[in-house]
């Protein structure tokens, strides 16, 4: 009988009802995460396999300059960061997507690796760098972000808490008495 019936939900009734979307948000949205993280990967180890460098930042940087579609913003950026240390960017971008890849799959950080993740795709926008894995991966950014609390309960951090509560054997929190010691 149903509480619409005149009858009472039982709490393991009410439960069951809501098991399934609390399983199948951080499932989605994790999966979400971890798909995000392996084109970062994908995209760091691109470059390093390609022998990406200063000569390809300069390259940018060069065809930025006189790119219409570029934005005033980026070519100031291209002028005086790019040009000025283009060995400095050949290997820290590389170096950022491969981290930020990492980072995503084990479930690291979400709010600021998402939001780098978006970042580093505005700014190759910017450059009018554009190739087809980056609408997916603008749009993987926004699911981690919009829903980074169920994105993140299943990684690195929530495995640790969850061997943790194990070995305290009382669900992992500790009871701090406020009570002074006499």
């Amino acid at each position: 009988m149903s509480a619409s019936q005149g009858g009472s939900m039982t709490a393991a009734h009410t439960r069951s009802r809501f098991a399934l979307p609390t399983f199948v948000a951080p499932v989605l949205t994790g999966a979400a995460r971890v798909a995000l993280g392996i084109l970062w990967v994908n995209e760091g180890l691109l470059k390093y396999r390609a022998g990406f460098g200063g000569a390809d930042i300069l390259l940018v940087a060069g065809s930025a300059s006189s790119n219409s579609r570029v934005p005033e913003y980026f070519k100031l950026f291209a002028s005086l960061g790019l040009h000025s240390f283009p060995e400095l960017f050949g290997v820290v971008m590389p170096l950022l997507e491969t981290l930020l890849g990492v980072a995503l799959i084990l479930g690291l950080f979400t709010l600021p690796v998402g939001l780098f993740s978006v970042l580093t795709l505005a700014l190759y926008w910017s450059a009018d760098q554009l190739i087809t894995e980056y609408p997916v991966m603008i749009v993987l950014s926004a699911v981690v972000l919009a829903w980074r609390v169920p994105a993140s309960r299943y990684g690195l951090p929530a495995l640790v808490r969850g061997i943790g509560r194990r070995r305290n054997g009382d669900g992992g929190e500790r009871v701090v008495s406020t009570e002074p010691v006499v």
